[in-house]
């Protein structure tokens, strides 16, 4: 056992209280730690230099205090990434995808930290087009969001960020010289879609509010200020996002809010053409278009297709009166996905909680589809670069089997295997097995539990249970070969697939959000429990994991069940969900309040989010070990909000503990960019995992 008592000298930091009070719907709330807030918090998120000296000094003691305790880990951290590296291929690269006399990819040097964009000309010699590592050379923080080539190939757009805030400037390469123009366009979302005569591309300016809401056109060789504005939607609730159809005939400019679509389509051929409306959004419609000559496809959920249908509609008139089902709705099956080639449409979908690829000829009319026979595994399609083709490609894995990446003649049936992930210090998957079992909730759900452990287990186990549980998003039976350090070590890894997730269908993902969103917490809860009933774990064993939205699960939990978890890891957590909420100038806040509610107009909404916001509701409990995680430019769960729910569980618990946090000085939501420095990030709270069920923390003084 590992020995985590904290040097004499290690004192958690308090820091200072100073009442800010809010009334609101006849209650009285009062934040010590609203301070903590910076006051200049967008110039922070631009250069976090400008953070204030106070703030700074109490995130710099809590950083110094949690390395402090974990220092006699230290050992055992740089033993888990060398693990980790062992499993990286370090000059990996992906397969190549064809676009007329060229493949393109992306690969890692030796050694490399970052991407290099290539491509080859079909048989000649390699052309490195970007170079990350060279790019981020002297940078703490460097990520490349985007890397598009112009339809003549001569030209690459590419965007970066080197803040972590999310702010990306956008670049242009003259393939023939390797330097870039003069050309730039800053504050940005990274996105670029070039027109198709080259000599212009689309682009999503970013406010001052960092939200998303216009769409650009910059043509080379003028100012950014002399940019024309294309498209706009300037409702706070809403986002506005870019890309390019594969069909290469459209910009599709999707708006959305968190209950409803409305999708325009920009002319790629006619720059001097107006956007095009598809169909005037409706509350709680949801739709996506793919482009196929003079047909628009459609995913929607309109007539009560909860889990969603497909619709066919004419280019010239698309409007929803002229759309005609293709592919009708089903309960129980939720498409997902849905791209268009030259001759055939394809759809993810999941049902059961497991997924399968759909190919319909388009001509015809048969469909046929792709599935395996594991308990639980991942499918991902990837669309290419090319429409005009028989081949589509996806990647297949299971939490025992890595990644393989298949193309797929979708005429002859023929799968070809492309590349299989390796890992460079062995993996052997007969030596794990992958299990799906379910949990009831406490309303009779069942909740599913995709479990990974060693095929030589024999009784309870220690555990990491994951969960995340918001937006819609499933979470995928996917193999990561990070999980294997702990699995290894003798830990069952799990999945809990709780309600505000589509793992079992849109129902799953209302029955989590709003005023159900309760049940996210139970359901995880619920699992937990499970996993100990069904002889997978013991009370007190369990580590739980959850990251931004997945914060504010375990928040939720910590203050529910803290008697449950050996340990808590909370990345980026979004805790202190009433102020937030009640904040509609905060970047995020007003899109929100259709996933969470509006505290500030509805009383009931905001009984609701008080009866779980993770922040409000830390009581005089013994908590068990947490380790919380922040990023100091993060847009997304602002630093803050970690620091102040640290603050207030060492002001309120009653024992247990260590509370502990750590923020990432030069990063913001995905932490540290590099692939090789985020694995210290994946090894401190492995360590802190291990160190919790081994219970070597002390309590906090």
């Amino acid at each position: 056992m590992t020995d985590l008592t904290a040097p004499a000298t290690a004192r958690p930091p308090r820091a200072e209280r100073r009442p800010h009070v809010t009334n609101i719907h006849g209650v009285e709330l009062v934040d010590d730690y609203a301070w903590l807030r910076a006051v200049n918090w967008q110039d922070v998120l631009a250069d976090p230099g400008k953070t204030p000296a106070d703030i700074r000094a109490h995130l710099d003691a809590e950083n110094a205090y949690c390395d402090a305790l974990m220092a006699p880990t230290k050992a055992l951290q740089g033993e888990l990434v060398k693990e980790l590296r062992g499993r990286i291929k370090e000059d990996d690269a992906d397969v190549p995808w064809p676009d007329g006399p060229f493949d393109y990819y992306s690969r890692f040097r030796e050694g490399g930290q970052h991407e290099l964009i290539c491509r080859r000309r079909r048989g000649g010699d390699e052309q490195i087009l970007v170079d990350g590592d060279a790019e981020a050379k002297g940078k703490p923080f460097f990520d490349m969001r985007a890397a598009e080539h112009a339809p003549d190939h001569e030209l690459l757009a590419w965007s970066s960020d080197d803040k972590g805030s999310e702010l990306y400037t956008i670049r242009v390469r003259d393939l023939a010289t390797g330097r870039d123009l003069d050309d730039r366009v800053t504050h940005c979302d990274g996105t670029i879609v070039w027109d198709a005569d080259g000599q212009s591309f689309l682009y999503v300016r970013v406010d001052d509010n960092h939200r998303t809401a216009q769409v650009f056109r910059h043509r080379l060789g003028a100012l950014e200020k002399d940019d024309v504005l294309v498209v706009e939607d300037l409702d706070p609730a809403w986002f506005v996002h870019l890309h390019r159809s594969h069909s290469r005939r459209f910009g599709v400019v999707s708006m959305s809010g968190h209950d409803a679509t409305e999708v325009w389509l920009i002319d790629l051929a006619d720059t001097s053409a107006p956007a095009r409306l598809v169909t005037a959004r409706e509350a709680g419609h949801r739709y996506e278009v793919e482009h196929h000559g003079e047909t628009l496809y459609i995913r929607s959920n309109a007539d009560g297709a909860e889990d969603f249908k497909l619709a066919a509609a004419p280019l010239s008139a698309p409007s929803r009166e002229n759309w005609r089902d293709l592919v009708p709705f089903r309960a129980g099956r939720m498409i997902v996905v849905v791209a268009a080639y030259a001759r055939h449409l394809v759809r993810l979908e999941r049902e059961n909680g497991l997924p399968r690829i759909v190919v319909r000829d388009i001509a015809s009319g048969d469909e046929h589809d792709i599935s395996f026979p594991e308990e639980a595994y991942s499918l991902r399609m990837m669309a290419g670069l090319e429409f005009d083709t028989n081949i589509l490609r996806f990647v297949y894995s299971s939490m025992t089997t890595p990644a393989e990446t298949y193309d797929y003649d979708m005429v002859s049936r023929a799968r070809t295997l492309r590349k299989r992930q390796e890992i460079p210090s062995g993996h052997d998957p007969a030596r794990y097995v992958t299990r799906r079992i379910y949990a009831k909730a406490a309303d009779g759900a069942d909740v599913p539990i995709s479990i990974l452990a060693r095929a030589d287990r024999s009784g309870p186990a220690p555990c990491l249970l994951y969960g995340y549980g918001a937006y819609g998003h499933a979470t995928p039976a996917a193999f990561s070969a990070n999980r294997l350090s702990l699995v290894d070590r003798g830990f069952v890894f799990a999945i809990a697939h709780v309600r505000g997730g589509t793992d079992k269908g849109w129902a799953w993902y209302e029955n989590g959000k709003l005023q159900h969103k309760p049940n996210t917490f139970s359901d995880f809860i619920a699992c937990g429990r499970q996993l100990i009933e069904d002889g997978f774990t013991q009370q007190g064993r369990i580590v739980a994991q959850g990251g931004s939205a997945g914060g504010m699960l375990m928040g939720a939990i910590a203050n529910m069940a803290p008697e449950l978890f050996a340990g808590v890891i909370a990345d980026v957590p979004f805790v202190d969900v009433i102020n937030t909420m009640l904040d509609k100038d905060l970047p995020l806040t007003p899109p929100e309040w259709l996933e969470w509610g509006n505290p500030i107009e509805d009383a009931a909404a905001f009984a609701t989010m008080l009866s779980y916001s993770p922040y409000d509701n830390v009581g005089a409990k013994r908590y068990p070990p947490i380790l919380a995680l922040a990023g100091l430019t993060d847009p997304r769960v602002t630093y803050w909000e970690p620091a102040k729910w640290v603050a207030r569980l060492r002001e309120r618990m009653a024992g247990g503990g260590p509370i502990l946090l750590h923020t990432n000085m030069d990063a913001g939501h995905g932490g540290a960019s590099g692939r090789f420095d985020q694995l210290g990030e994946v090894a401190m709270e492995q360590a802190f995992a291990l160190a919790a069920v081994d219970g070597a923390f002390k309590a906090e003084a």
